[in-house]
């Protein structure tokens, strides 16, 4: 019965999904047209993805290959899928090599063995995957219900994701300020090359910033998740892309386009679930991927001699929560080439600390900006996700976090449920 009310409600989204205005129905001349110029020949099929991911995940639950695998042993046919995949990326490295070295004179000799093997593996991948997804839904929305997040022992909607390579994004934000209007979303086959001169046009031609960045997953239905080797990344995205599927029949997530505020409460929110969902499946489901926790900070007793400091060490999310205010300073004083010029600088500070950016322009902030999980970070001093963050605080439990944002429609609403604490 469970498969029955999940494919029921597959159906009834894509029915939705069919009906639901496309982009020609934008008035010309906007600046979605005018981006779109230059993107309509490369822009992501979603109605064709959504409905050959359908037809996969309607042939694995006639199966239900997943049900005659005894539950002890169904966290390890994830992690040998995960597995799989990590032994197809090094022979895809190693394929690669053999290709790209100028000392091998027949790479297509050389390489045999190595693509035999990588076809019979890809072969094995590809048999064990659907069944793996299904694994991991019912792990997560078990761990959602016992979060509460479920009506009757039934998450709404059931959990439902396929792995894939997602599309990348073309982000587009005013030179003047670090705000997203507008997200296309583009094939992930196009390389760096050409992301950079699609960028170029773009900017050139409507005097905006704009940026190609990849994203890990899209929350359709089912959810688009890229792929990876990491079972905590890939339980963590999982549930954060259903959380968005989840908040889209609530307010919250019906006006998630509606402002850069309700994005902002839309992905901070999805990131704090689905960080709590995704670690509590590791470690019910996945013990042996426990993160080690974080070793104690030492402080010196009044008796001891004080240590010489040593210099602070390179922070990531400090470096870029620094960097983001200062560019807002900028922006707020209209010097918009003085910001420009020193996100170029910064961007080469991150690239000598070890974080290879090509780069950091409004587009990046006004895409990254978003996730606000964190204190520190590309958010820099936005008050949205802070008053997320707070609300998860002054919350007893994730259920009561969630029932309460996912009514809102409004900034203000939250800063009143705030206030109200």
């Amino acid at each position: 019965m469970a498969s029955i009310r999940r494919y029921t409600f597959l159906s009834i989204l894509l029915t939705i999904l069919a009906l639901w205005p496309g982009g020609s129905s934008m008035p010309p001349g906007n600046e979605t047209e005018r981006v779109r110029f230059y993107t309509r020949q490369i822009e992501f099929d979603y109605l064709q993805w959504t409905l050959d991911a359908i037809w996969q995940k309607l042939g694995q639950s006639a199966l239900n290959t997943a049900q005659y695998i005894p539950t002890p042993s169904r966290s390890q046919v994830v992690l040998d899928y995960l597995d799989l995949l990590r032994q197809i990326q090094r022979l895809e490295a190693e394929i690669a090599q053999i290709f790209s070295d100028p000392a091998v004179q027949d790479p297509q000799s050389t390489s045999q063995t190595q693509r035999q093997q990588l076809s019979e593996l890809v072969m094995q991948r590809d048999q064990i995957q659907l069944v793996a997804e299904s694994i991991l839904e019912a792990q997560i929305s078990q761990v959602a219900s016992e979060h509460g997040l479920s009506m009757g022992g039934q998450t709404i909607p059931p959990v439902l994701f396929h792995i894939t390579a997602p599309p990348d994004a073309l982000i587009i934000s005013p030179r003047s300020s670090i705000q997203q209007d507008l997200d296309v979303s583009i094939t992930p086959d196009l390389t760096t090359a050409e992301h950079v001169e699609l960028e170029t046009k773009v900017e050139k031609t409507l005097n905006v910033s704009a940026l190609v960045v990849g994203i890990g997953g899209v929350g359709l239905y089912p959810t688009m998740v890229m792929q990876t080797t990491s079972i905590n990344w890939l339980a963590e995205v999982v549930a954060h892309e259903w959380i968005h599927n989840m908040l889209t029949v609530h307010p919250l997530g019906a006006s998630y386009l509606l402002s850069p505020e309700l994005r902002i409460m839309n992905e901070t929110t999805a990131s704090l679930a689905g960080k709590e969902i995704g670690a509590a499946v590791i470690e019910q489901f996945y013990p042996d991927f426990v993160p080690p926790p974080a070793p104690p900070v030492q402080q010196n007793s009044p008796e001891q001699p004080q240590n010489t400091p040593e210099p602070p060490q390179f922070e990531f999310n400090r470096e870029m929560h620094t960097t983001r205010i200062e560019v807002d300073r900028l922006l707020a004083l209209g010097d918009i080439t003085g910001a420009e010029q020193y996100m170029e600088a910064r961007r080469r500070f991150f690239w000598e600390n070890g974080y290879q950016i090509r780069r950091i322009n409004q587009a990046f902030f006004a895409f990254y900006g978003a996730y606000a999980d964190q204190e520190a970070g590309a958010a820099g001093k936005d008050p949205v996700g802070a008053a997320v963050r707070q609300l998860r605080s002054q919350s007893p439990d994730l259920a009561t976090f969630i029932d309460h944002i996912k009514w809102m429609w409004s900034f203000e609403q939250l800063q009143n449920a705030l206030d109200v604490k």
